[in-house]
């Protein structure tokens, strides 16, 4: 058994800095490389790209990143673990395998199905899967007929056993971001998949390095001014051991900082009710984490407990939900904001006369209040200048569409100064809504496949 893994974050998002993953495989000794693309709009943007051509539906600018950096994985021997899959694991290993055959180099490829369950909900429906939205306790069956994509948050274990099988690059679909990291820690260490406080801190783990830079000093609330070289920040790393204990550092030599502060920033992340974490494998109870800065961007963590997980599945369900369009004006000194405010209720009329109903229409005066609302307004009570940014939502692609040809007239038919109309006349855009519910773990188990490809 290795004493130490060093596990390096590659990606916080899709469209995260391009260069990271290169500067993780070539700064520095890595074990691992974990790379996070997915988000909940990310997987609607997937299928939707997969329903216009088959070969897609998963991150492409992955397939380049891996292009640039075969080299070093198959060198240095460091095993690639990313959900880039997206909606279709498929077709993102065949991209792989041309990448690994034009570096002549051989490689395992281990992808990880089973979560994708769009095409099953009727199937799971009339077992007798509700799928109700975790927050109204609305039934699935209300927006069936609008759903664009179905995925089960999968966790460690199918990775788990690609590892065991040799894979040196596995791609998945939906799977939880901490799964990522915790998946290596199991493998490496023979960790149980009842010990639930090893679990517990290798799923904490992967969620401090989740977002990328964010742990080492990117979005960095307490002191960012003092954060230094941002422009060639430090993606973080996890130096884990078998006892669960594990020590949160950089690259030597780049920017950014990996601090107490920056750490335990990220650990407050989306995190909801700080004792009940829960993810597929384990549920992680974030009171119990003690971090100790060592300095030198090192910050140690220990304590964690957890305990066991639950039968369900998470599942992310994304749906249509009618058409949204966004306008902007803005306006100048003197009287930038009652210029705007009469803006905004002369279009308000004007919709009103032309009888377009809309579920939602919001303004922001951007420059005024659009960040913190009535707090901004007394301290900045006459702005040099406004943006007036008007948004519509409703069910009637017609009405939303009417509605961006009213911002323009406003020009010459409204208030005086208007010094920006940005992007002309705004199209309706689909809006997509999220539908978060529980599925079952018995219903999801025997589908899991995992695959592994030797070039």
């Amino acid at each position: 058994m290795k004493q130490m893994i060093r596990i390096a974050a590659g990606q916080g998002f899709w469209g995260d800095l391009l260069t990271a993953p290169i500067d993780q495989v070539t700064k520095g000794p890595i074990d691992y490389l974990v790379m996070d693309y997915l988000a909940e709009v990310t997987m609607s943007i997937m299928q939707k790209q997969k329903l216009k051509d088959p070969k897609l539906g998963y991150a492409k600018d992955l397939v380049a990143t891996i292009d640039a950096i075969m080299p070093q994985l198959v060198g240095k021997g460091i095993r690639l673990i990313t959900n880039g899959g997206g909606v279709n694991p498929e077709s993102c290993r065949d991209a792989i395998v041309e990448v690994a055959r034009r570096h002549g180099v051989s490689v395992k490829i281990g992808i990880v199905t089973g979560d994708n369950i769009l095409d099953d909900l009727d199937a799971l429906s009339a077992q007798g899967a509700e799928l109700r939205n975790m927050e109204n306790g609305e039934p699935g069956s209300s927006i069936r007929d609008r759903v664009l994509s179905a995925n089960v948050y999968l966790g460690a274990a199918p990775i788990v056993e690609a590892l065991r099988q040799g894979a040196q690059i596995i791609v998945t679909g939906r799977t939880t971001d901490t799964g990522l990291c915790l998946a290596p820690m199991i493998h490496e260490f023979g960790w149980s998949m009842d010990d639930w406080d090893r679990l517990a801190a290798g799923t904490i783990a992967g969620h401090i390095i989740e977002c990328g830079a964010q742990s080492s000093g990117g979005n960095y609330m307490e002191d960012w001014r003092s954060v230094p070289d941002m422009a060639n920040i430090g993606f973080p790393i996890i130096e884990a051991t078998p006892g669960g204990e594990f020590v949160v550092t950089k690259h030597a030599g780049t920017g950014g900082r990996v601090s107490r502060g920056t750490v335990a920033e990220q650990c407050l992340y989306e995190i909801g009710n700080p004792n009940e974490y829960i993810t597929p494998d384990v549920i992680a109870d974030f009171t119990t984490i003690h971090l100790e800065d060592e300095g030198n961007d090192r910050v140690r963590v220990h304590g964690i407990t957890g305990r066991p997980n639950t039968p369900f599945y998470k599942v992310s369900m994304s749906y249509a939900d009618g058409y949204s369009a966004f306008a902007t004006l803005t306006y100048a000194w003197p009287d930038a904001i009652d210029k705007a405010r009469a803006a905004d209720a002369i279009l308000r009329a004007r919709l009103q006369k032309l009888g377009l109903h809309f579920e939602e229409v919001l303004t922001e005066f951007v420059g005024y209040n659009a960040c913190h609302g009535p707090l901004s307004e007394a301290a900045n009570p006459d702005p040099q200048e406004v943006m007036m940014r008007v948004g519509v939502r409703g069910p009637d692609f017609k009405a939303v569409e009417r509605f961006g040809k009213e911002i323009a007239p406003l020009i010459l038919t409204g208030p005086p100064n208007v010094t920006g109309f940005a992007g002309g006349r705004p199209r309706p855009s689909e809006v997509v809504a999220y539908w978060p519910a529980l599925i079952e773990k018995s219903r999801i188990d025997s589908r899991i496949r995992v695959e592994v490809t030797e070039v």
